[in-house]
């Protein structure tokens, strides 16, 4: 499979294009070390566009609010409120102190006109960490489409269970989808 890449640079061809929020998700999906199971949620976006250059995405800017953060596997209402609340603690976002968290896309390398892997530049909590991912973009339906895993760790979100039984991974899974 031959690759290309497109990279953020000015272009005379260059559109910004931007996201609606209310139709993107970013689901994220947190599960525990020893056994099937965890917490899964929503999170939303605030703001968004990608960069069209030559009729392919080739950046892009994401904010994501953090105090937007939801649980949806739990279903009495004050394990919810719990669980939500502890997410935006110190040990884990720190919410009060970063309440926004950002994504730039830096490159877009495309295996073929519809899939790509992306590289960015993701800040949680006030750090800013490369990441890379796969992506599929629908053009007929104005959509890209992603599933990856970070290690929460690398940005500081350092909650330790006191159980064995209840410790959490380090990987924090995250299914996207925006939408133009």
């Amino acid at each position: 499979i031959t690759c290309f890449s497109i990279t953020n640079q000015a272009q005379s061809t260059q559109k910004k294009l931007n996201i609606n929020i209310q139709k993107s998700t970013i689901k994220w999906i947190g599960e525990y070390t020893f056994y099937f199971g965890g917490h899964d949620g929503f999170v939303n976006f605030k703001d968004g566009y990608f960069i069209k250059s030559n009729d392919a995405i080739s950046g892009g800017e994401f904010i994501i609010d953090m105090n937007s953060i939801t649980n949806t596997d739990i279903k009495k209402l004050e394990g919810k409120t719990n669980l939500v609340n502890h997410l935006k603690d110190p040990d884990f976002f720190n919410v009060e102190k970063h309440p926004l968290a950002k994504l730039i896309i830096t490159k877009v390398e495309y295996f073929d006109k519809t899939h790509a892997k992306i590289e960015a530049d993701l800040t949680l909590k006030g750090i800013t960490k490369p990441i890379n991912f796969r992506a599929e973009f629908n053009y007929e339906e104005r959509k890209m489409t992603t599933r990856f895993k970070i290690d929460r760790r690398a940005w500081g979100v350092n909650y330790k269970s006191k159980f064995r039984d209840g410790a959490i991974s380090d990987a924090i899974g995250l299914e996207v989808i925006v939408k133009l």
